[in-house]
């Protein structure tokens, strides 16, 4: 594949940090659920979210300036970029023009160019679109008839989904490639999950155990 996005473009994008050429793509909805996605407009109108039980009521929150969803991912970012000080990123960071290069093609490009992908599923979060987007990344990371990663490639990939989550897609991305999946309960244990995965793959990287991208 031709890129039209590079490493170092990536890395001249996002502010220094010590380890500027371990690059993790953080992945994720930048939405939570609520009503608007799940209930037609006449159904909104008989439901009273107070009277909601607890966890639904949570997942029917309207949201205001920046989602939820996509704070999360801001959070799992900053506590990557601080400790072990890997250059985490999203998409929207890079700010490349979609008329230039599509938000599919930017996504399977930035995959790529990652030392580390990172698919974090939330309970609150609008997932679906992230589950499609996984499967594309995926298809075009493979080799052959698309069903087969390299054992490096499956390495740097791992889906992190919240322990509420049920996800068809993530059954047969572990099935079809064999992709570490790791389950939280708290924003904490994810993050933990997420720095143990990055140390592990700087410390390969650096002692030759998995070759390094550059």
């Amino acid at each position: 594949m031709v890129r039209s996005i590079s490493r170092d473009l990536i890395i001249n994008r996002l502010p220094a940090v010590q380890r500027d050429r371990f690059l993790v793509y953080v992945m994720g909805p930048y939405k939570s659920f609520n009503l608007n996605y799940v209930l037609p407009s006449e159904a909104r109108e008989d439901i009273s979210i107070e009277d909601l039980p607890g966890p639904l009521r949570q997942l029917f929150q309207n949201k205001d300036d920046i989602d939820e969803a996509k704070a999360l991912l801001r959070r799992v970012q900053g506590s990557l970029r601080s400790n072990p000080a890997v250059n985490a990123f999203l998409a929207v960071d890079i700010g490349i023009d979609t008329d230039r290069v599509d938000a599919a093609t930017q996504s399977i490009e930035y995959a790529t160019c990652a030392n580390m992908t990172v698919f974090i599923l939330p309970y609150l979060g609008h997932n679906f679109g992230v589950g499609e987007e996984a499967g594309s990344v995926l298809e075009a990371l493979s080799t052959g008839d698309g069903t087969d990663l390299d054992a490096g490639e499956r390495e740097r990939v791992v889906f992190a989904k919240e322990s509420a989550v049920s996800s068809e897609m993530i059954r047969s991305a572990k099935s079809r490639w064999d992709v570490a999946v790791i389950t939280y309960d708290s924003e904490s244990e994810l993050v933990d999950h997420l720095r143990n995965k990055a140390r592990r793959l700087v410390n390969r990287e650096q002692f030759g155990d998995l070759d390094t991208l550059d």
